[in-house]
């Protein structure tokens, strides 16, 4: 997965933090190890990357990946990125299509692409 982060007047936000969690492969939230869970900023271009896996399903909620998003010094956005062509997208409560990952598959597995905008000037 990867993206930029910009501000509201579509400049990019060099060193915003995210933080990513996610279930694993079967669903399940390690609380204990934090395994699938960490941190990154972005860099001088508010680009950022992150290698992972597609989450697995849980009851009651679709494939999707946890987000915590901050510019330096700013407020947190917390928010969730979601799979498209999901079963489940239409019957989850949460679910906003806005918040809808361009995911394509290749050669060595599947690529997806969100651009934040979080609300600095």
């Amino acid at each position: 997965m990867s993206g930029i982060v910009y501000s509201m007047s579509c400049a990019p936000v060099a060193h915003a933090l995210l933080d990513f969690w996610q279930a694993d492969y079967y669903g399940n939230y390690d609380n204990y190890g934090y395994k699938l869970r960490g941190h990154q900023y972005t860099d001088a271009s508010g680009r950022f990357t992150l290698t992972t896996i597609v989450p697995g399903l849980y009851p009651g909620r679709t494939r999707h990946i946890h987000v915590k998003a901050q510019a330096p010094y700013q407020q947190i956005l917390t928010t969730q990125l979601y799979f498209p062509n999901e079963p489940r997208n239409s019957s989850d409560m949460l679910y906003d299509p806005a918040l809808l990952m361009k995911v394509q598959t290749g050669p060595s597995g599947r690529t997806a692409k969100f651009d934040f905008v979080l609300q600095v000037p």
